[in-house]
Order: structure tokens, then sequence, then C-alpha cells
């Protein structure tokens, strides 16, 4: 059942939201003085919601619509490919554990700015043509409908994408990995013993009694670390990939209005990763 949480604030909590709000207020109000700098709001929210030139949508939408396709995705595989290194990490086979736990390892211990170059650079270099996928990625045509469009964005950046998302998967993956891991420990062996003695397959034994009981126990950490994904993806502007921080700089150094731009990106990851926190608080009670 769910139960809905409690938004009491206490003595603490209504003197940290005035100090935030007295600062806020400063820095608004502010039109001289130590920071020797001219809020433009109007022009800043003008800018950002202005058209192309050929009339589609403003560039600050585009990086943001590409920051969600790069995080869905992401989220997704990493979710996926985690899942499996969590089982490989209990398996029976010592080649299975040892490669999963190398994995784990490896990524866990290499900066992300280190493996996203490494990545980008010479494995995807080596990877899009070893796969036969030149004709898809890197010389698409460019006539797609609008689901893939929706979905997948332009066909002429369809590659960045690609790169985009496996590197910041591949990086969530193994954190993903041993929070299933943990889950998995956590489950009592009578839970295995007595699934056995129903007679269950190792499918069934999984499907029914130990997944659900590992989903509600690895809730919290999981929420983290997909909250943590949504904001890695910033790392990916370093590889030249349009998403929102890339956006935000261009316009910012374009406009010259460094604080409202940025101001504008931090809220806007900020409402993603809000929204993701309440979706995963929503599972958490049900």
């Amino acid at each position: 059942m769910y139960q809905r949480a409690s938004f009491r604030l206490n003595r603490l909590d209504w003197g940290l939201l005035i100090i935030i709000i007295g600062f806020v207020t400063w820095l608004l109000t502010k039109d001289s003085g130590t920071l020797a700098y001219h809020w433009q709001w109007s022009k800043a929210i003008q800018l950002l919601f202005t058209p192309k030139a050929d009339g589609s949508l403003p560039y600050f939408f585009d990086g943001l619509f590409s920051t969600l396709r790069l995080t869905f995705w992401g989220m997704l595989f990493a979710i996926c490919f985690g899942v499996l290194l969590g089982l490989g990490r209990r398996s029976n086979f010592t080649v299975i554990r040892a490669l999963s736990n190398s994995y784990i390892q490896l990524i866990r211990n290499i900066p992300p700015l280190v493996f996203i170059f490494i990545f980008y650079f010479f494995i995807a270099n080596q990877l899009v043509p070893l796969l036969g996928l030149e004709s898809l990625l890197r010389e698409h045509s460019g006539d797609i409908n609008l689901l893939q469009q929706f979905l997948f964005g332009s066909a002429n950046l369809w590659e960045n994408l690609t790169a985009g998302v496996l590197c910041i998967g591949m990086i969530s993956a193994a954190y993903i990995g041993e929070v299933v891991r943990s889950g998995l420990d956590a489950i009592p062996k009578g839970q295995h013993e007595a699934a056995k003695t129903l007679g269950l397959s190792t499918w069934h034994r999984y499907r029914y009694i130990i997944a659900p009981q590992v989903f509600k126990v690895i809730i919290p950490p999981l929420a983290g670390q997909c909250i943590s994904l949504v904001k890695d993806s910033s790392i990916i502007s370093l590889i030249s990939i349009q998403e929102l921080t890339f956006v935000g700089t261009e316009i910012a150094n374009s406009s010259g209005m460094i604080f409202e731009i940025w101001i504008f990106v931090a809220l806007s990851y900020f409402v993603l990763c809000f929204i993701l926190s309440q979706l995963f608080n929503y599972w958490e009670h049900q």
C-alpha cells in the first residue's frame, strides 16, 4: 500500500529554506557591486525559446531532448547489462564470475572521463566497421519517420547517440551490477531452498520468488545510480554529442549570458532528476 510521505518542515528546514530564498533573492536583485554582473533574464528566456532559422525546435530544447534520449537508452542498457553482471557475480561457473568481477572492478577503478575518451576515440572507431554498421550510423540517407525521429533523433547523429549510450551505459552497468549482487546476497538462503522444495525451475524461482524481493531491496541504491547516470550524461558533451550541457555551453558562450543560461541548464537537470527520484519513491512504497 502506498503511503503518502510527510512534507512537514522542522525548524532546521525552515532555516535552510529562508537562507536559500534570501541568497537567490540577493542574486536576482543585485545589479552592481562585487559581482559586477547585469542579469538579463528576459533576453535569456527569449533566446532559449527562439526557434531555429528553419522554424524547427529551439536549439536549447534540441539539447534537452537529446539528453532525454541519451539517458533513457543509456539507463535501459545499463539496467539490462547490470542485471546480467549481478547474476554473473553469483554464477556457479568460475569463468563467468571472474569475467563479471573483472569488468566491474575495471570500470569502477577508471575515471569515467578517461573511459569515455578511450571508448569513443578507439573502440567505437573499430566497432562500427567491425559490425558493418557504417551504412546505418554513418551513411544513412536521413529519410526517417516521426517515430524514429522521436526515439533516436536526427539520422546524421545516430553514431554519436550510439557511442554516448554505450559509454554511460557501460559505466553505470558496473555499479548496477554490484547493486544487484548485494540485493541477491540479502535474500535468505531459505527462500531458494523453499522454492526448490516446491519444484520450481531456476527461471520460475527467480521470476516469482527472488526477483520481487530483490527489487524491493535494491530500489534506493538503484534510484541513486539512475539519477547519477542522468547527471553523468553531461560528460558526454566532451565528445561533441549535442546534449544539454553541450548546447548550454554554446548558447552561453555565444550570448554572453553565462549565469542565466547555466542556471536554466541546472534547473533542467534538477527537474529530470527530481521526477526520476519521485518515480522510484513511488515504486518503493508499492
